[in-house]
């Protein structure tokens, strides 16, 4: 958490509020949220005096492209600092101040100040989540995410392509198809909340080895994964007990009010009344029908 729709939601928030406007300086209160740099220092060289040009997002990860530095500050590669990498981990959040006079939230470790006084404030309670600058690889995205699989909403809207792309994922796999789903190198974006959730609609119990589903299992799998994907960015996200995630603004989501099967353990399936199950699969838990899922 968060998963793609949440940093869907927070890339849609962020996108008015960033686009066109030049970073002016960057706070960097603790370390440990630009570790991947070679310094803090480095982080906020390459970010000070940079205008954003666009967001984007490839799975899991907000990606923020700067324009041209206009600053005095040039990015030691050249083109190193053409994007700014976003990842929320478990806690994260990015939060935007109207007012630099706003009190900041305990765990700000990042503040990007922007010319119009407003604040991108960057919070994160268990720090697993940072950000760091990249440069762009061949395919337009972050070298660092390179290693990533198709966007799990962009790789498979594209039509007829969407039930190859989860095929090549699931072939000859004798992994469980939640954790399939949920190897970030095979289709990125995907996590514990929303396995579950396309899982129960495709009617695929969790635990099925992923190259055991048939041709249209599969293509059952990829024809409801954007469904539930759209209708949860729709709904703004989901805030689970925790409240760990909120939007750009503070607001949490909905979604979680729509789960079938998530969290849901020993409640009745919306479909056919039997209790839900709660399985522990690779240190994750799945929640599923056992009636409904096959």
């Amino acid at each position: 958490m968060p998963e793609l729709p949440e940093v869907e939601v927070v890339r849609r928030d962020l996108d008015p509020v960033v686009v066109g406007r030049t970073v002016v300086a960057v706070t960097v209160g603790r370390d440990r949220a630009v570790r991947r740099e070679a310094s803090p220092r480095a982080y906020v060289d390459a970010l000070t005096g940079r205008t954003v040009a666009a967001t984007a997002r490839v799975g899991k990860f907000l990606v923020v492209h700067l324009a041209d530095p206009v600053g005095p500050v040039d990015p030691p590669d050249g083109d190193a600092g053409a994007v700014v990498v976003v990842h929320l981990g478990m806690s994260g959040q990015l939060r935007v101040a109207d007012d630099a006079a706003e009190p900041r939230l305990p765990h700000t470790h990042v503040v990007w100040h922007l010319d119009d006084g407003r604040e991108v404030r960057f919070v994160d309670p268990r720090t697993f989540g940072q950000t760091w600058c990249s440069r762009l690889a061949g395919d337009a995205r972050p070298v660092a995410l390179a290693h990533l699989g198709p966007d799990a909403l962009d790789g498979l809207g594209l039509g007829a392509g969407r039930t190859g792309v989860v095929a090549d994922a699931c072939a000859g796999r004798k992994v469980a198809i939640k954790l399939r789903l949920m190897d970030q190198t095979a289709l990125a974006g995907l996590g514990n909340i929303y396995t579950d959730e396309i899982l129960f609609r495709a009617g695929v119990a969790p635990h099925r080895p992923a190259g055991s589903l048939t041709a249209a299992e599969v293509d059952a799998v990829a024809t409801v994964t954007p469904t539930v994907l759209a209708a949860a960015i729709a709904a703004r996200g989901s805030s689970l007990r925790d409240a760990q995630y909120v939007d750009a603004t503070g607001r949490p989501g909905t979604y979680q009010e729509q789960h079938a099967v998530h969290a849901r353990a020993g409640a009745p399936c919306p479909a056919c009344g039997r209790p839900i199950v709660r399985l522990r699969m690779g240190g994750r838990y799945a929640s599923y029908c056992a009636g409904c899922q096959r």
